[in-house]
């Protein structure tokens, strides 16, 4: 349905959410990659409230929420979770369908997933679509909604993705697409299609160089490990502690 991500959203996606001059050039890989600089407002949050932001102090940055210059779409990698929701919503504007019923259908049903996982948006996120009101998901969980999904789940999407989007003998995801979401952005080398990569070793230096992360608020973390044949998920622990743990982890495989 999106033939090319290097196309304008504003092709498919006629909402307003990408007429203002800003806007009009963002693309499908802008979005994906958090290059996008959309402004805008949405579900009652600015795009604002999360520029500046410095994952490295989060919870202690004193600059995020204030003013920054915008630069041209695919300009400048900032984490914006009010940008990942206009991403979700864009793709429930092409889908014309909830993007957790997708998920459900085409992902966590044919990989074994469990009926426990939640996928919720805010109470602002109603939208009408098709002559249908559709709740718009969002990608994070501290302003209310975000994804609710077991360990073992995570797991589960994890070892697909190690099996280049292969779940036994069923092709879930397409080999291209998961190395595409892989492949180091031109902004930031730690970071691909939404997914966190070890490329350059900074993200955690006792980790193999290939190593592919999702990595949530509070350090909720699927660690894809090739090299070691590997899935592990850790929840909610410290930041400056995974590095660490991969190191121990890695001791004891070897």
């Amino acid at each position: 349905m999106i033939r090319d991500i290097d196309r304008p959203v504003g092709e498919l996606v006629k909402d307003g959410g990408f007429d203002a001059a800003q806007n009009r050039a963002i693309t499908w890989r802008h979005l994906l990659e958090q290059t996008s600089e959309w402004e805008g407002e949405l579900f009652g949050k600015p795009d604002m409230v999360d520029r500046n932001r410095n994952l490295s102090t989060e919870g202690a940055g004193k600059e995020k929420g204030s003013f920054r210059a915008l630069k041209p779409p695919g300009g400048f990698w900032e984490y914006n979770d009010v940008r990942v929701n206009r991403l979700s919503l864009s793709l429930l504007r092409v889908l014309k369908r909830a993007v957790p019923e997708v998920a459900k259908e085409r992902i966590m049903d044919p990989i074994g997933a469990s009926d426990s996982w939640e996928w919720h948006g805010y109470h602002t996120s109603m939208v009408e679509e098709s002559g249908r009101k559709i709740t718009s998901v969002s990608g994070g969980g501290h302003w209310g909604g975000g994804l609710f999904v077991s360990t073992r789940d995570h797991a589960r999407v994890g070892l697909m993705v190690a099996r280049n989007g292969r779940w036994g003998e069923k092709r879930i995801l397409s080999e291209d697409w998961i190395r595409r979401c892989e492949t180091p952005s031109k902004m930031n080398a730690s970071y691909g299609l939404l997914f966190w990569l070890n490329a350059d070793g900074t993200q955690t230096p006792s980790a193999p160089r290939s190593s592919v992360f999702m990595l949530g608020a509070g350090s909720n973390i699927v660690w894809i490990n090739r090299d070691h044949d590997m899935v592990a998920v850790i929840r909610w622990i410290a930041k400056d502690a995974f590095d660490g743990f991969a190191k121990c982890l890695l001791a004891a495989l070897n």
